[in-house]
């Protein structure tokens, strides 16, 4: 009984953080900021990641982790299941590469409004549509090798579990959400690229 209150607290906990990370991250509440700070909202990236990380760290630290192992790969299922781990970080490397991640983590942003070149039509961010790469064969490829990455594991607990199966599931929910931000800006040459390319698992990519 206890193994199960903890695991309905780690769910509702990284719940909490999903859901306020997605409210924060909506276009409203980037509107609203500019309409009160106008180019000041240059500064929301940064603090948006900064309080993410927090925020995450806070969560993982306070929530219950049940001394509960289910499952402890022995030699040599535990040097092979590595493999796979290897390959999906080689891919989450390759999926990352077209993203300017200086504007990801909110530092050109800062740099723009510093020179006072910052447009605050663009929100908190300047973004162009990635197609090439990974995102040929995938919508979302980071989100894709994420959860292989963090999957592909020797030992896995109920706690490591918990937290894996909510993370796959706001990556499902966190890309439909994402992706009506991305057909309202880019109208049809985005629901094309929904037609031809499938939205986390690249099963098209012998097709290619």
């Amino acid at each position: 009984m206890i193994l199960f209150f903890d695991v309905l607290i780690i769910i509702f906990l990284f719940a909490l953080f999903g859901i306020s990370h997605s409210i924060l991250a909506s276009n409203k509440i980037k509107q609203k900021i500019v309409e009160g700070a106008g180019n000041k909202i240059a500064y929301y990236r940064l603090f948006y990641n900064f309080t993410s990380l927090i925020t995450f760290f806070i969560i993982y630290e306070i929530s219950p982790k049940p001394d509960v192992i289910i499952y402890d790969l022995q030699y040599p299922w535990d040097i092979i299941i590595l493999v796979p781990q290897i390959l999906s970080l080689i891919g989450l490397i390759w999926a990352v590469r077209p993203i300017d991640l200086k504007e990801f983590l909110g530092l050109n942003q800062l740099k723009r409004y510093l020179k006072g070149e910052y447009d605050s039509k663009e929100l908190d961010e300047h973004s162009e549509l990635i197609i090439e790469g990974a995102y040929k064969y995938s919508r979302h490829p980071i989100y894709f090798f994420s959860i292989l990455f963090l999957g592909f594991r020797p030992v896995m607990d109920v706690f490591y579990l918990t937290f894996f199966s909510c993370l796959i599931v706001y990556f499902i929910v966190g890309s439909i959400y994402e992706e009506k931000k991305l057909v309202e800006k880019y109208g049809v040459k985005y629901a094309e690229y929904q037609k031809r390319v499938p939205a986390l698992v690249p099963y098209k990519i012998f097709n290619k």
